[in-house]
């Protein structure tokens, strides 16, 4: 028996042993593209020279210097890259271990923010419905997602959730995009002024829908429409760009897609690559000097914030992805992997809907087509489809409840930037066996 506390304690797991390229091997010596960066995280694969070297070299001279006694070179030159590549306004990076707490400290600093400028009564956050925003109180209680909130409910602040984004199943029959964006931002305002404009503190959402509907992307117009709805009200807007930045969909930060920026944003996963745990929020000039004009002191902070060697493997990374041209080539792989996808699957009678933006793809499963129902969810397809999937040698990331926390099946793909087309033919091939295989289950 294992001592290991795994995610499923009824379940037993293949042990990886090593990393090759886009490829984890198992202790049997089994070969697995990862063609979900693990939950998105593997952007360089899993034996980057260039990253590993960068870990060692720290290590050797510092592995870590705690946070309130010390800056660190690595930690201020990984700052200064990414406010000069950052959306306009952001000035600022705090430096966590991950994307639950990056939204965490995102929350805390709105909410902070508003004290410093003596506008303590503003405490009310909004978010929406299906999103997935880390799984930390805070965090879990912004996400929209019902399944992973139910057990939590007592301990879960009060957020209110709007509708998502979501054109596949909530774009009217009579509607344009633009148009749906517009209802969208005035249900949102809606919103704020039945909390009361004076109350609320920020809107939270991700540019692009991750982990809960698998790489949902937004109408044109919807996120400049909500920019507007808060800026007019004086909220804050966090983008949450734990799953869908640092390159995911062909641009180091999603908002870019949209045309915005942004008071607070979140990244973590693609930032560090999965080499070292590291997070980070990102955070506008206002905000920042709301505070130091103030108290001075930000009240948060954990014991690793800042770790020397995390910000030194995240550095590479990042010089990585810029030096070696891989923005360019999420874009060609993604439209590759795209084009793929919709030749496998377009006509497939229980697939309903493939979307998403550059390596960041999702597939709906339905059983029927026209009506867009959902499979019922006591066959948990979406479990038997990653089973079958690694049966096949293929790592990729189903997830159920994509109606409503508890019906619907979608299937998310992140592979790392560094693919080549061999690679895009090999995903769609063996999640086509993995997608068969688990229906023929049913």
């Amino acid at each position: 028996m294992s001592h290991v506390f795994h995610r499923h304690l009824n379940q037993d797991y293949p042990t990886a042993v090593k990393g090759d390229g886009p490829y984890l091997i198992d202790s049997q010596g089994r070969r697995y593209l990862d063609a979900s960066g693990g939950a998105a995280v593997s952007c360089l694969g899993h034996s980057d020279g260039d990253v590993i070297k960068a870990i060692q070299d720290q290590v050797g001279t510092m592995a870590y210097a705690h946070s309130s006694f010390f800056t660190s070179e690595p930690m201020e030159e990984l700052a200064d890259f990414l406010i000069d590549r950052a959306p306009e306004g952001l000035e600022s990076v705090y430096f966590v271990s991950g994307g639950s707490e990056a939204v965490e400290a995102a929350l805390k600093l709105a909410r902070q923010y508003f004290i410093e400028i003596g506008q303590p009564q503003r405490k009310h956050l909004i978010a929406r419905r299906q999103s997935y925003h880390g799984n930390t109180l805070g965090a879990l209680a912004t996400g929209g997602n019902a399944w992973r909130r139910q057990q939590f409910e007592p301990l879960l602040i009060n957020v209110s959730h709007v509708s998502p984004c979501y054109a596949y199943r909530e774009q009217c029959t009579d509607e344009t995009p633009e148009a749906m964006g517009i209802r969208l931002a005035a249900e949102l305002e809606e919103e704020i002024l039945r909390l009361g404009a004076e109350n609320v503190m920020a809107f939270v959402a991700e540019p692009v829908v991750g982990a809960t509907l698998g790489a949902v992307t937004a109408v044109p117009g919807y996120f400049k429409r909500i920019r507007e709805v808060c800026d007019r009200y004086g909220v804050l807007l966090i983008l949450d760009e734990v799953m869908c930045g640092m390159g995911r969909t062909g641009s180091l930060f999603a908002a870019e897609q949209e045309g915005i920026s942004a008071d607070l944003i979140t990244i973590a996963k693609g930032l560090g690559a999965g080499y070292q745990p590291i997070g980070a929020t990102l955070v506008s000039g206002k905000i920042r000097d709301a505070i130091a004009n103030g108290s001075g002191f930000f009240q948060h902070g954990h014991t690793y914030i800042g770790h020397a060697t995390a910000c030194a493997a995240a550095l590479a990374v990042q010089q990585a992805i810029e030096s070696r041209g891989l923005l360019a080539r999420v874009n060609h792989l993604g439209d590759g992997l795209q084009a793929r996808l919709k030749e496998r699957f377009a006509q497939h009678v229980n697939i309903g809907d493939i979307r998403g933006r550059g390596l960041f793809q999702g597939l709906e499963l339905v059983t029927d087509r026209t009506k867009k129902t959902p499979f019922d969810p006591a066959l948990k397809l979406h479990a038997r489809i990653k089973k079958a999937a690694m049966a096949e040698g293929l790592m990729c990331y189903p997830m159920g409840g994509t109606l409503d926390g508890r019906q619907g099946d979608h299937i998310l793909l992140a592979p790392p930037f560094i693919l080549d087309n061999t690679h895009l033919d090999e995903i769609t091939l063996k999640l086509g066996n993995a997608i068969d295989t688990a229906l023929a289950s049913l």
